[in-house]
């Protein structure tokens, strides 16, 4: 049994006790417990000291975290991310009202410091700064200024503003908003992936890497992207988990060496079939670690059209989908032969090309046929069923068909994919003609429930924005 327990030795420094059981000598004697105590004394400033008196108490669960942490084993405490210089934006003001307490030993002025709860991309790469960068190019990173593009919720305010945060913006991410130094409570408690931040940073490290422990291997398994990569929309992790790749991590998760260095992971030697993270982000071979997950992306599988990420016209990524192809590939043959991994690409390229040519391309002109000839109403989406069909066409059966294919899901690539895709072109295309033919207008649902939300672009992304 483990007890973790902080103490300050002499004010300046952390005690980390670990109790534990050993059995003493002799046939007649009971076993005791007996202390053994392991003492890591580093010098750490008395406001850091007064951070981990107070939250050991406050806040054990998060002090415990924290205790088992790399950051606690480097010294790394509290203050070391949370401070703030007094004139941030994020500074908590009722943070200042706990060194107001007489029943705290550190409730003192002396221990008062500005801090903020928010910790941000920008305070993370005063030690982390290449991941940082990594990330801040990245999709994750910029997914709010990509929805705000192409999301139809929110530039035709078609769901309300709880109904974003509760929802799209727990994973999105939030434009964090505070009044006199207390946090808008729409946009937070988030840690979102694109969240806007005071400080100007884009998204939160630990919508992977959870407060407070910050763990390594709770972002190396596939369960810490299946918060969000889910649903019928990208069921990446349902995906993943029917392919064989899943299969295996199943059956050998616990063989796994989860705690591998950063920077170390390797494939065959700590792990046998790889997760979300080893294909996308970890290193192998000669291609390097990186937390930009848009690299190693040949094709911008959730877009409407399948296009390349060079091409995806809400945010362009700079990159050449044959050097990522590349560089994927690298990742695949740690564990199959090169045929194996070129072979599984021709079927993946023939798979976008036939849903682009003979699902997305009739249907998107004939649905732009609806509009032109007005028997659709573009100053909404969503309030009449043919907008709701064509939309799930790709953004539901289109992405399951084409990500179950780059998977290797058989099930999701057909029965939940292109089979779908059928029953829904065929009922799309039936009434679009009828209604071309018949030239019949759309109905349109007149109490179409909570269509409330704001449709004014956000002026930290869009500062040009009207």
């Amino acid at each position: 049994m483990k007890h973790w327990i902080g103490a300050m030795a002499g004010g300046l420094s952390l005690v980390l006790a670990v109790v534990a059981l050993s059995e003493m000598a002799g046939a007649q004697q009971q076993n005791i417990p007996t202390e053994k105590a392991f003492r890591i004394e580093r010098s750490m400033p008395p406001e850091a000291v007064a951070c981990l008196e107070c939250h050991k108490t406050e806040h054990p669960g998060l002090f415990a975290d924290w205790a088992h942490s790399r950051h606690a084993s480097a010294n790394i405490t509290c203050y070391d991310c949370h401070a703030a210089e007094a004139s941030d934006p994020d500074v908590s003001q009722s943070h200042f009202k706990q060194y107001e307490r007489a029943d705290l030993k550190y409730g003192r002025k002396e221990y008062k410091v500005p801090i903020s709860a928010v910790v941000t991309p920008k305070d993370c790469s005063r030690c982390h700064p290449d991941e940082a960068k990594q990330y801040s190019v990245s999709k994750h990173a910029n997914t709010m200024e990509i929805i705000w593009k192409i999301d139809p919720w929110l530039n035709k305010g078609m769901n309300s503003d709880f109904e974003r945060a509760a929802g799209c913006y727990h994973c999105h991410g939030t434009i964090l908003k505070n009044d006199n130094g207390v946090l808008d409570p729409l946009t937070w408690p988030n840690v979102g992936v694109g969240r806007i931040n005071l400080d100007g940073s884009k998204g939160s490290c630990t919508s992977c890497h959870t407060r407070h422990r910050f763990s390594v291997m709770e972002a190396r398994k596939p369960e810490a992207c299946g918060q969000c990569h889910l649903g019928p929309d990208h069921p990446q992790i349902e995906i993943y988990m029917e392919s064989k790749h899943g299969d295996i991590y199943t059956a050998h998760k616990n063989e796994y060496n989860w705690d591998a260095a950063p920077g170390t992971w390797t494939p065959g030697v700590d792990f046998r079939g790889p997760t979300c993270a080893s294909c996308h982000m970890s290193g192998a071979g000669t291609t390097l670690t990186s937390h930009d997950v848009t690299e190693r992306l040949s094709w911008e599988l959730q877009a409407p059209k399948t296009v390349r990420p060079s091409e995806f016209a809400a945010l362009p990524a700079k990159t050449d989908w044959k050097v990522e192809r590349d560089k994927m590939k690298m990742v695949c043959i740690q564990c199959h032969g090169k045929t194996w991994v070129d072979d599984h690409y021709v079927k993946l390229d023939k798979v976008v090309q036939e849903y682009n040519d003979v699902y997305f391309a009739p249907a998107k002109k004939i649905f732009d046929d609806l509009y032109t000839k007005k028997l659709l109403d573009n100053t909404k989406y969503f309030d009449e069923q043919m907008e709701v069909e064509f939309y799930e066409l790709w953004h539901h059966e289109g992405r399951r068909a084409r990500m179950g294919a780059a998977m290797m899901a058989p099930d999701y690539s057909w029965w939940h994919g292109f089979y779908e895709c059928k029953k829904r072109y065929n009922t799309f295309m039936e009434e679009a003609r009828h209604m071309i033919e018949t030239n019949t207008k759309a109905y349109v649902f007149p109490d179409y429930p909570n269509a409330t939300g704001s449709t004014e672009k956000p002026k930290v992304l869009f500062p040009d924005s009207k």
